[in-house]
């Protein structure tokens, strides 16, 4: 049907008394028949009214392009939602804008409703996207907006015409959303309360997943209602609890689900729950009763992060920070959840302090394409890592959007292009979680190049045809005492995995011999074993096959080279090349830092410049530091040679190439490789960001001096203005220098631009024979 015919319609005809025939000939062109075979079909069908209260006066205050944002999130609000407020929603006809601010929809049921049934649906429509509505647009209004909704039927049975029929129902919609509604209405009030006397509420698990390693950190317990009940949003869920005093008992109910139904997790796995701070203050949620439900779950305080909503004023709940502090002191984590989305999300996170602080949806869409939006995760990101906390992005959808926030050196991720939330709670797919690692491995400050491919190690495995019967795969295990599992190939592709105490797992059953003896082996293996590329980095796999569930952690991970079968590698050799690769690695990193060290710097510029490639090799060094870390001591020293190596990864990340390098020599002295196209951007950059950063390490006296009094090498008093940095760039050619020139014209160049107050760079401008 085509888009605001309906509104058309209406706005031609609100005015007129009698209605004019001509609109409603051209609207039922399109929708009659739909109508028609709805209501021949004798079914019902329910008209859904809505408008934005005052909206008027939004369009006064803030103008018409506030007021067409507003108009615009409605809409999406609505086509997004409408289909989790009804049953099957295949019976929706029509979600569609009508005249300015009013919106109508339509779906079809079987059956009656009494007034009180329409005046339900009324309210738990508005429940729901009232709250997703103000969530969306309190930042372009700085106030809470209402909605009005109304609700009516159409019947089958009658004379009127069908036209007859939609006018008057759109007209009593409208009149019923300007009635006010009683919450506490006895009947929606007993379906809710038996509701939660029944535990009737269903969990669903969303994975969190680390956007540095591709490994699940845990999951969020998101509660759904009943199906065939006006309580299957979350939304109403909660907020008619609220209104009607029953906020405690939904939470209890629906935390003990959590836990209950969680099931296995390992040792630092979490699951997030969500707390509103007016029941953490309970004196039932006091008692001990979570803790309870936990030990009942076989886990622990460590397993646990309360996720803190804010739609309260924590300003008025003057007990919640000193109860939350309790948990806190017996190891519960906590969470911030929908920063960035309204109401009080910085004065939260400045009272709570939260562990963890989940950005909103609304910064993470489209963030690829976003700068404003960039900008603000950037700065979370850094204000976390200044807390102490980690920074969680909500709302992830696209392979885009993943891409930009591992980009940024975001902590963690959710969403449903990670996964959906499901009951019992799954995995993310283990491809995504090597991309992830793959993704993120190129922003490193470690250089994965020094790392071996996963090919390195691999090992040759028995091997069958999906259809060898589970009897032979049983005595080649058996006659092979040192093998633990069987690659299945489907030509020369990997099928499967079939793992030698999974079959006799299978095979002990009561009638697991007789079930499965003469049955091929596809049955009863593992159609999704964990499968890497040849050229995967060995940390990469690591993390991955760590993350899998409990009972194929030791499980064989199979190799492919151009998608053809390679062999496989056990968790035994994998975990002893690792070691063996981190034993050498550290022998050449920074202690401080992690980022290579003299060995890997000088091995690195050598095969740049056995290369064939012109490159430009960057000293940076930082001025005063010495007097710095006189006075504020070598903690803080270190901090800021932390904030400099954070400094020159991130903008290289940013504005560099992804074979860029990035080494430090020792001390207060970095060093980094790219290209000669980036290189003054990088440098600009650099100097920006540390000088706009670097005050904030002082004193408010010292800032406010702008320096401070220390003394010299001679032990003479003498004034250092702020620590500054000099970045010397010398560019190198293949085939003419070698690292001998290419160290003496560093040298020389680092020592003029030192010689230069405050932060600069320099360039070799000498011509090269």
């Amino acid at each position: 049907m085509p888009k605001n015919i309906l509104g058309k319609l209406f706005k031609q005809s609100i005015n007129v008394k009698g209605m004019d025939s001509t609109p409603f000939r051209n609207f039922f062109r399109h929708f009659n028949d739909r109508i028609k075979e709805v209501l021949e079909g004798n079914k019902s069908l329910v008209l859904i009214f809505i408008d934005i209260k005052d909206f008027h006066s939004i369009e006064i205050l803030h103008g018409s392009r506030v007021a067409g944002k507003v108009l615009k999130r409605m809409t999406e609000i609505l086509n997004n939602k409408a289909p989790e407020m009804i049953p099957n929603r295949e019976q929706i006809l029509l979600v569609d804008k009508l005249l300015g601010d009013e919106f109508i929809v339509v779906y079809s049921f079987e059956g009656e409703l009494s007034y009180e049934d329409l005046q339900n649906i009324s309210l738990s429509w508005r429940m729901a996207f009232k709250e997703s509505l103000n969530k969306s647009i309190y930042g372009e209004t700085g106030s809470i907006v209402d909605i009005h909704v109304g609700c009516t039927a159409i019947y089958p049975e009658g004379n009127e015409t069908i036209e007859s029929k939609i006018y008057s129902a759109l007209r009593e919609a409208q009149q019923n959303a300007r009635g006010k509604m009683d919450p506490k209405n006895a009947r929606l009030l007993d379906e809710f309360k038996k509701i939660i006397e029944n535990n009737q509420f269903t969990i669903h698990y969303q994975p969190i997943v680390s956007l540095s390693t591709g490994i699940v950190l845990g999951w969020e317990a998101l509660t759904r209602g009943p199906r065939d009940t006006h309580f299957r949003s979350p939304q109403v869920i909660f907020n008619y609890a609220a209104e009607v005093d029953l906020l405690y008992p939904v939470e209890r109910s629906c935390r003990h689900l959590a836990l209950k139904n969680f099931g296995t997790a390992g040792q630092e796995q979490k699951i997030f729950i969500n707390i509103n701070p007016l029941t953490i203050n309970d004196s039932n949620f006091v008692k001990g009763e979570t803790i309870n439900f936990i030990k009942q779950a076989g886990l622990s305080h460590r397993n646990i992060v309360f996720e803190i909503t804010e739609q309260a004023d924590l300003r008025n709940l003057p007990h919640f920070k000193r109860t939350l502090e309790h948990y806190r002191n017996q190891g519960y984590l906590v969470a911030i959840d929908d920063a960035g989305a309204g109401f009080s999300s910085l004065q939260a996170i400045a009272q709570i302090r939260p562990d963890f602080i989940k950005m909103d949806m609304s910064l993470v869409r489209n963030v690829e394409i976003d700068p404003v939006k960039r900008a603000l995760l950037e700065t979370f990101v850094t204000f976390a890592e200044k807390i102490g906390s980690f920074i969680i992005a909500e709302g992830i959808e696209t392979e885009n959007e993943l891409r930009a926030l591992i980009n940024m050196g975001v902590h963690y991720g959710q969403g449903y292009y990670l996964g959906r939330p499901v009951y019992p709670k799954v995995m993310p797919r283990p491809e995504l979680c090597l991309d992830i690692a793959r993704m993120a491995s190129k922003n490193k400050q470690l250089a994965w190049r020094h790392s071996i491919p996963v090919g390195d190690i691999v090992e040759n495995c028995l091997t069958v045809k999906p259809n060898t019967p589970v009897l032979r795969v049983k005595k080649l295990l058996e006659s092979n005492p040192s093998i633990s599992g069987v690659a299945v190939l489907d030509g020369s592709k990997p099928g499967g995995l079939v793992m030698k105490q999974s079959l006799y797992g299978q095979l002990s059953t009561q009638y697991g011999v007789a079930l499965y003896s003469n049955r091929p082996a596809k049955i009863i293996m593992d159609s999704t074993p964990l499968i890497v590329d040849w050229a995967t980095p060995v940390e990469t796999v690591s993390q991955v096959a760590m993350s899998r569930e409990k009972g194929q952690i030791y499980d064989h991970i199979i190799v492919t080279r151009n998608g053809d079968y390679a062999g496989v590698v056990t968790v035994q050799n994998l975990i002893s090349s690792l070691t063996r690769i981190q034993l050498e690695f550290a022998k050449g990193a920074n202690p401080l830092t992690g980022l290579p060290g003299n060995n890997a710097i000088e091995a690195e510029i050598n095969n740049r410049l056995n290369g064939s490639k012109t490159f430009m090799l960057v000293y940076v060094d930082l001025d005063n530091f010495k007097s710095y870390n006189d006075k504020y001591g070598f903690e803080n020293g270190d901090r800021l040679l932390l904030l400099t190596s954070k400094i020159v990864g991130s903008v290289l990340r940013k504005c560099g190439n992804p074979d860029d390098f990035v080494g430090h020599l020792g001390g207060d002295d970095f060093v980094f490789i790219t290209s000669s196209r980036c290189v003054d951007t990088v440098c600009n950059k650099i100097i920006k960001y540390f000088d706009r950063l670097v005050p904030s390490r002082y004193t408010q006296e010292d800032r406010r001096k702008k320096g401070l009094m220390g003394k010299d090498r001679d032990g003479n008093d003498k004034w250092y203005p702020f620590v500054s940095i000099s970045i010397a760039v010398v560019e190198c050619s293949p085939g003419i220098d070698d690292i001998n020139s290419v160290s003496r014209n560093s040298a020389e160049l680092k020592a003029y631009a030192k010689s230069i107050p405050g932060s600069v760079y320099t360039r070799d401008r000498r011509k090269k024979r």
